[in-house]
């Protein structure tokens, strides 16, 4: 069920977005990137800022990733998934603690479509590099066996395993909940104007610097990255896509994608080609995008439907776009 880590929305170059004028002179933004969360991360400010800013809110991104990756050795995931034989309640920092509980609701309110506990089963499919094939049918039954939300729980701060084989994955969350870190800095520094780019998870700090929205382009599926199906008029929010045609592989005629069923093991099928969230909240849209495409069309325009400021746009097979209420409302004109 992990995230596509690559651009799901383009920031559009247009309108002055790259450029904004201060005391009628022009101020170029200030940038900067770096490969993070297995993808590239970019902070850009739209204000006359030090440098060293940037490189902290990076280094946010940095920290938070020493702690929540499940593959870095000593991180609060990876001690969680190697934890002692026997050993079925773990200590683990606040923050991170709040971060299951988030990922547990979303699998409540999908019952099991989207599963934290999903990791024994993503683990068997590469999307990434490498050798990318369909795993063995036993391996995918046997570890969909193991995939239960309903086996784990957090007490305060203590993570508790009801099955020795549980173990956790939080890629469908972790990178909206840095962007909302990262931009909880930057506006404590004073930061009015300014994107987080964290691999296609884009949060938006206020307005552009002339005091319009920014321009969001929800990618067409399939096709050139800078090729979009619509442009959003996003002030202040989050955009999150999860989509079948990045993270994927092709065998025997068959399209397999990352966002998997934990019920079956494979990817889903249901006609759908992404899922986009607009939030307030960046770790909503990551949920949600996840949530919402593993529901299908009917049952995630349900869902989103019954959200305050939550608006979603999903893309069929047939390449028409259904919006969700209120949705429409914020695409651009022009």
């Amino acid at each position: 069920m992990r995230k596509w880590l690559g651009l799901a929305v383009c920031v559009l170059v247009c309108g002055g977005l790259w450029a904004c004028k201060t005391d009628k002179k022009t101020t170029e933004p200030l940038r900067r990137s770096d490969f993070l969360l297995n993808t590239f991360v970019t902070v850009t400010v739209y204000e006359e800022k030090e440098e060293q800013l940037l490189e902290d809110a990076i280094e946010v991104c940095r920290d938070y990733e020493q702690k929540l990756s499940k593959t870095i050795k000593g991180s609060e995931i990876y001690t969680l998934n190697h934890r002692e034989k026997g050993n079925s309640e773990v200590e683990v920092s606040a923050f991170t603690a709040k971060l299951i509980e988030e990922g547990l609701e979303f699998s409540r309110i999908s019952e099991g479509a989207f599963d934290i506990t999903i990791e024994p089963l993503s683990s068997l499919w590469n999307f990434t590099e490498g050798e990318k094939q369909v795993p063995e049918k036993e391996a995918i039954r046997e570890a969909v066996q193991r995939v239960d939300y309903r086996k784990l729980s957090v007490e305060g701060n203590q993570v508790c395993f009801a099955d020795e084989g549980t173990a956790i994955e939080l890629g469908a969350i972790a990178k909206g909940y840095i962007a909302d870190q990262v931009k909880a800095y930057l506006t404590s520094q004073g930061v009015e104007s300014g994107l987080i780019d964290l691999g296609g998870n884009i949060l938006c700090i206020g307005n552009r610097p002339d005091g319009t929205p920014f321009k969001i382009g929800l990618q067409k599926p399939y096709y050139n990255r800078k090729e979009t199906i619509a442009i959003l008029n996003i002030t202040d929010q989050s955009v999150v896509t999860s989509g079948v045609y990045e993270r994927c592989f092709e065998q025997d005629g068959i399209n397999y994608h990352h966002i998997l069923n934990p019920k079956t093991g494979y990817p889903y099928q249901n006609g759908l080609l992404s899922v986009t969230i607009v939030s307030e909240r960046s770790v909503d849209g990551d949920g949600l995008s996840t949530t919402c495409f593993s529901l299908g069309l009917e049952k995630g325009l349900e869902l989103v439907n019954s959200l305050e400021n939550v608006y979603a746009y999903f893309i069929t097979e047939d390449y028409q776009v259904h919006y969700s209420q209120g949705a429409e409302k914020l695409l651009s004109q022009s």
